[in-house]
């Protein structure tokens, strides 16, 4: 086995691994609470949002292996993350925080959005 294929295949179980609990702690935070990381008291949000972070870092890990521009990589993972964590307080605006956040959080995850679009029809060696 040669070290980029190794690299490659760490990269690969670093994304499922991150993957398969951002999709739990989002999808099914109760759950994942009582399975994984029971630290009361238990916060629906805070779920939600790690469920948002470790989505957009599977995001960049699988990016990875299928491109090496690392400006789109990071605005992909950039864009999957703030896209999660903008529907979070969507989802949970009742719950506290401000009022503005699924505004603004919204207005930043379509920017990164439209970055990622951008970098990914408009790609050159920068």
């Amino acid at each position: 086995m040669t070290r980029i294929r190794l690299v490659k295949g760490i990269i690969g179980l670093g994304a499922l691994v991150f993957l398969v609990f951002g999709l739990w702690a989002f999808g099914r935070p109760q759950s994942f609470y009582d399975t994984v990381a029971h630290y009361p008291p238990f916060n629906l949000h805070l779920f939600h949002d790690a469920g948002a972070f470790q989505l957009g870092i599977a995001a960049a890990l699988i990016g990875a292996l299928f491109w090496q521009d690392v400006l789109f990589v990071g605005l992909l993972a950039g864009a999957v993350g703030t896209v999660v964590h903008a529907v979070s307080h969507i989802m949970d605006r009742n719950l506290g925080g401000n009022p503005s956040d699924p505004w603004t959080l919204s207005l930043l995850a379509l920017i990164m959005v439209a970055g990622t679009v951008l970098r990914l029809t408009g790609r050159r060696t920068v």
